[in-house]
């Protein structure tokens, strides 16, 4: 079991392959599960690196720590510890936020590539802001869920994120993978997601893929292509047959998306 101790915490980590590196930032309450298909499907030409962030998956249960900028500061001594350099990151949901708090802490050095996978540059709505998931009435609700019925709201959650029912198989790896998030870590990310990234985006200056799910169900494309709009010359890619997990529901045509992008620059 590859584990890595990143500022007091052991961090879960897989790896394939040889070649230039690209590192898969998971969504809030998920894990790196969630990227097996690229992690396998992608090691024939690229070192294909995905983590587990603390309190999420397989890495460490801390008490502390489950803020954006601590999670982008562990993948800083992530990235150091392993010698990972000229990095494509690719973060989805959650993780593209941390992908955002990181380059706001340290830049861009040694970063060749950021991929935005379905994330706007607020998940919280605002008086000068039209896009934005979650209202303080919204958080609320998901906060009472979280603590009162975990499971059910897990179970709810993963229809929504979907554009189709899932297979039993999907199912499972869904709910397995987030109910490994304690509920305690769960709120604490929940109320993080209310920062606010539209003043970094536009100071992004590697290369971005920016990728949509056209069937989701609680973000909207808008929210997401607004990131793209922000960020200087970022591609955006619709996908028509996704929900809020294009890893997982067009694993193929994503991992062709990603290649070719990677390719050209």
């Amino acid at each position: 079991m590859p584990v890595i101790q990143c500022n007091g915490a052991d961090l879960y980590y897989e790896e394939q392959g040889e070649g230039p590196p690209i590192v898969f930032l998971h969504g809030g309450f998920a894990g790196l599960r969630y990227f097996e298909p690229q992690v396998v499907g992608l090691s024939e030409d690229f070192r294909t690196v995905a983590l587990d962030f603390r309190g999420h998956g397989r890495s460490e249960k801390t008490e502390t720590g489950h803020t954006l900028p601590q999670h982008a500061r562990d993948l800083r001594a992530f990235l150091e510890q392993l010698n990972l350099t000229d990095v494509a990151v690719v973060g989805w949901s959650m993780g593209a936020l941390v992908s955002w708090e990181y380059v706001d802490q340290f830049g861009t050095d040694g970063i060749r590539a950021l991929v935005d996978i379905d994330m706007e540059p607020s998940p919280f709505q605002r008086e000068d802001y039209e896009f934005g998931t979650y209202t303080i009435e919204g958080m609320r609700e998901a906060l009472d869920g979280i603590q009162s019925n975990p499971l059910e709201l897990t179970d709810e959650s993963i229809e929504a994120l979907l554009k189709d029912p899932p297979s039993r198989e999907l199912r499972n790896m869904m709910f397995d993978e987030e109910t490994r998030t304690p509920p305690s870590v769960q709120g604490s990310m929940l109320l993080g997601l209310m920062r606010d990234y539209r003043d970094v985006l536009p100071n992004i200056d590697v290369p971005t893929l920016v990728c949509a799910g056209a069937d989701e169900k609680w973000r909207g494309v808008a929210n997401v292509k607004y990131a793209a709009e922000l960020i200087p010359d970022a591609r955006f890619e619709l996908f028509e047959e996704s929900g809020h997990c294009i890893t997982v529901e067009e694993p193929e045509r994503f991992n062709q998306v990603l290649t070719e992008f990677l390719d050209s620059i």
